[in-house]
């Protein structure tokens, strides 16, 4: 009897079966996720893009304290050419009123002479 059933089930070839698609009910299809960046790729780019805002951040504020020290520097210039100007007016009014001639008008107007005996000289240390 063994050796009949040992024929049998070698006789016995299971045909497969063709899949039958179920109409009635769809399961949804689960896909596997997809990531295109990774955490550390993620982590990476969030610290790029930190340090470039960053930098921008960084040279406007530079840019900002350049304008401001050149327009500082303009209105020092500015100054130095007006006290230039007016130190140059001024020493041209100081060349006018201290001419001989006008010194001999303003002593002979208070009632000053001009007296050898009454000069002094003095010598320069």
């Amino acid at each position: 009897m063994a050796l009949l059933n040992r024929q049998q089930q070698q006789t016995y070839i299971q045909q497969p079966q063709p899949k039958v698609p179920e109409r009635t009910v769809q399961q949804p299809k689960i896909s596997p996720s997809k990531r295109i960046l990774s955490k550390g790729e993620k982590f990476l780019l969030v610290a790029m893009v930190t340090a470039i805002a960053l930098m921008a951040v960084m040279n406007l504020n530079t840019q900002s304290a350049l304008n401001t020290t050149s327009i500082e520097i303009q209105k020092i210039e500015k100054k130095i050419d007006e006290t230039k100007k007016q130190n140059a007016e001024l020493s041209i009014e100081v060349s006018e009123l201290s001419t001989y001639e006008r010194i001999w008008n303003k002593a002979k107007d208070l009632g000053l002479k001009l007296n050898e005996k009454n000069v002094k000289v003095v010598t320069g240390q």
